[in-house]
């Protein structure tokens, strides 16, 4: 399951999707976000799902890849969509046993939140897929830039989210070192119902926890015998520029929200 996690994990291959402007797509994540929340229907989420397979196709990672995000996730979503099923009312009864009652409505409403979930972790999967950690910490240090001016720390703020999106993957790995460990142990992490499985990854918390912040130390070390001391002075080896490709991308992610907002109004 912990090498099914995509998030936080870059996929190295020259695209139009990896050449674009790290600010760019960090904007249009939050439009594609924004453009989530406003589908109502299931054209709303045939578009999305048809802006997801664009963007994979153009980026050239693979489809099953931004889907294997999805597998740690399949208990929340399949527990949102039973509780919208379940407890939203409706007047379009379709099952109706003892305590048991499902409508129409409900079953849209558990349907299209399930829906939401994975479209919003496909999207965010994408941008992390597709942009690497340095340009991801300088899209985020440069838009925030303006608010320097309210003494906002956007350069220790874009560093600190930078890092935790890169021990993601260090963290994961870590702790399939210590499962195995522990399971040529004679430990079982398998077996058992829910709550077993839970306790039995109890034991797996101490190291990992001793494991990070050990790394957290070293990282900490690194950076002071490199003198480093903040966004002060600091140059950059790829000075960001916006170029044609940037342009188009806005372009029609604008067409896209236009789109799901004229969408979203003829279903109201």
């Amino acid at each position: 399951m912990l090498n099914n996690i995509t998030l936080g994990q870059y996929y190295p291959v020259d695209s139009p999707i990896h050449r674009l402007d790290p600010r760019i797509k960090l904007i249009l994540t939050i439009a594609y976000i924004v453009a989530v929340f406003l589908a109502k229907s299931f054209i709303g989420y045939a578009l999305l799902l048809g802006w997801i397979i664009l963007v994979s196709g153009l980026s050239h990672v693979p489809f099953r890849l931004v889907m294997k995000g999805l597998k740690p996730l399949r208990i929340i979503i399949i527990l949102t969509f039973l509780l919208n099923l379940f407890m939203t009312p409706g007047d379009t009864v379709w099952v109706e046993f003892w305590i048991i009652r499902i409508t129409k409505e409900a079953f849209l409403q558990a349907l299209f939140y399930s829906l939401r979930l994975v479209f919003l972790v496909a999207g965010t999967s994408l941008l992390t897929l597709t942009t690497s950690p340095i340009a991801l910490s300088d899209g985020i240090e440069l838009l925030l830039t303006p608010l320097k001016k309210l003494h906002f720390p956007a350069h220790e703020l874009a560093m600190m989210m930078t890092i935790a999106l890169r021990f993601i993957p260090t963290l994961l790995e870590e702790t399939d070192k210590i499962m195995k460990a522990q399971m040529a142990r004679g430990a079982d992490f398998e077996s058992g119902n829910l709550i077993s499985r839970a306790k039995a990854m109890v034991p797996l918390l101490v190291p990992l926890f001793v494991s990070a912040f050990r790394r957290a130390g070293d990282l900490a070390m690194a950076m002071e015998s490199r003198c480093y001391h903040g966004g002060e002075g600091r140059t950059r080896l790829r000075v960001l520029k916006l170029t044609r490709q940037d342009w188009i991308a806005c372009a029609v992610t604008v067409l896209f929200i236009g789109l799901m907002i004229l969408e979203s109004r003829l279903i109201y």
